[in-house]
């Protein structure tokens, strides 16, 4: 055994030498590459993927759950502002039933089970209705957490106090909640409806109109009718119109904020958008008269009548007719005679139809009479603000523009100038020293190119040492060939030399086998002696 390790360490000696520097660094680099391949490999596999074992803890309930981990050894992890604790994936199943056999996490706060371990007969009446109260409260708060998207509630409820003397006012009950909600989350009116509902229902004599409800914000939830329509005051039609507002100028701010920080970059762009909303709901009645011809301001003729009259006249002498009548005056002097005359008169009359028009308008309300835009962009090199093209600038004051001249109303914009649209519009070139690093959460996921990056290593490996073996596999076997197979010597005796016989020559020929070939030499010997 140790005469073949010897053989196989000078054959790789020998095959080392005979390499070239090149040919040995790719030996070497791939053999380092597959060390850290394998290193690489161990220490992710070997590396505990951490899950949520809670959530939603308190910082009592987290450190009670650490310390028992601690003590058992158990490797965890706290997140979330320590309401949040992780332990390796493979325990999580097992560390909650066992944590739930010994009552963990304890919340610390009274519930119905209370009245089973603490009753007795020298509880007071105030000391139950304490108790009474707290229970009533932490389950109400657990049947508010199964809500989708509420984290955690506190609940303050006041129960009235029973009293022996008849009272024209009835006593009743009053309730106020804070609700955690999750990051991004809001209740929609459904689930706001479910919830007054539910909590006047689990105290008994609450009325609706003594709960109160918001949220950790201290954003007050209203409570709707039947047909969603908040009830009739001043606060409320507020909160419409201002709600109003909010979304219109939420709407532009996304668009604008998208567009823009496609060009730009989405942390390169700071946008705000100002709206005035004109509330006013109008109801009108128009009543137009317009000529049917505009052009030349005429109606439509509906009927005409001409009237034409004409008259000639002969000369009458002076005195009139002679003699007298029975009804002229005697003596009186006649009148002096008048020349012939003639005359024409001519009367037109035409009854015109113009256009009546009755219009009864009803104007929605919601419109806006004017928009402020204000973006800040920050320069490709914040240090040096003349980086950001003057180009740049005046492209973005362009499309700004144009969604003012777009949103606005039309009765409104079509009296703006360019000039006023584009003073509703500020651009400006500010680095942004407020900005938040925003830090990535390391993944304990092994990342997929790692995967690749180690399985073509592995391939180049194997594939190299496949082929130094074999070719060493080759090498080998033209030695053992080489040795085997010997060429046959040819000795050309000296001239002036007399030729040996036959057993003089057998026996040099021994002699060099005993000198280079001992094993066979001694096996010739044993082939011998066996026949003898």
């Amino acid at each position: 055994m140790k005469e073949k390790l010897v053989v196989y360490k000078d054959r790789l000696i020998e095959y080392w030498n005979g390499r070239t520097k090149l040919q040995r660094g790719m030996i070497f680099g791939s053999f380092l590459l597959l060390v850290i391949a394998l290193i690489f490999v161990t220490s992710f596999a070997s590396k505990s993927t951490f899950v949520p074992l809670y959530t939603n803890l308190s910082v009592q309930e987290t450190g009670e759950i650490k310390a028992t981990l601690d003590a058992r050894g158990i490797a965890s992890e706290i997140s979330d502002n320590g309401t949040t604790i992780s332990v390796p994936e493979q325990q999580v199943d097992i560390l909650k039933v066992e944590l739930a056999a010994e009552g963990l996490p304890k919340s610390g706060s009274i519930d119905y089970s209370v009245f089973k371990d603490k009753m007795g007969f020298g509880m007071t009446d105030n000391e139950f209705s304490v108790i009474e109260r707290a229970a009533i409260q932490t389950e109400l708060a657990n049947l508010i957490r199964n809500i989708e998207g509420v984290n955690s509630a506190n609940v303050m409820i006041t129960l009235p106090e029973e009293s022996l003397w008849i009272s024209e006012q009835g006593q009743v009950s009053s309730a106020s909640i804070v609700l955690n909600l999750a990051t991004g989350y809001q209740l929609n009116q459904q689930q706001v409806n479910a919830l007054y509902h539910l909590v006047s229902k689990s105290v008994p004599k609450l009325p609706m109109d003594n709960i109160v409800i918001m949220n950790q914000m201290f954003e007050h939830f209203e409570l709707k009718n039947d047909e969603n329509s908040i009830l009739d005051s001043t606060l409320t039609v507020y909160d419409q119109q201002r709600q109003i507002k909010n979304n219109i100028e939420r709407d532009l701010q996304r668009q604008v904020q998208q567009m823009l920080g496609t060009i730009m970059g989405h942390d390169k762009v700071l946008v705000s958008v100002t709206t005035d909303i004109d509330f006013t709901k109008e109801n009108r009645e128009e009543s137009l008269v317009t000529p049917v011809d505009e052009e030349n301001m005429e109606g439509l003729a509906v009927s005409i009548e001409r009237i034409t009259e004409t008259y000639t006249g002969e000369d009458m002498p002076e005195g009139g007719v002679a003699g007298a009548g029975e009804t002229d005056i005697p003596n009186y002097i006649g009148m002096t005679g008048a020349g012939g005359g003639d005359y024409e008169r001519i009367e037109e009359r035409i009854n015109n139809d113009v256009n009546r028009i009755r219009r009864e308008i009803v104007e929605s309300p919601y419109q806006i009479r004017d928009i402020g835009i204000q973006v800040m962009v920050e320069p490709p090199d914040p240090e040096n603000l003349n980086s950001l093209p003057v180009e740049r600038v005046n492209d973005i004051q362009q499309i700004l523009s144009t969604i003012v001249r777009t949103s606005i109303s039309k009765d409104i914009v079509d009296q703006l100038t360019p000039e006023q649209i584009n003073d509703k519009v500020f651009v400006s070139a500010q680095p942004f020293n407020g900005k938040v690093e925003i830090e990535q959460a390391a993944s304990n996921e092994i990342p997929m190119w790692l995967y690749v990056v180690g399985g073509v290593l592995v391939v180049v490996i194997l594939l190299l040492l496949f082929l130094l073996f074999k070719k060493n596999k080759n090498r080998q076997k033209d030695m053992e060939f080489e040795e085997f197979v010997e060429q046959p010597a040819f000795d050309i005796p000296d001239i002036n030399e007399e030729r040996d016989s036959d057993e003089i020559a057998r026996r040099k020929q021994l002699e060099k086998m005993a000198k280079e070939k001992p094993e066979e030499f001694s096996k010739l010997l044993r082939s011998w002696l066996s026949e003898d």
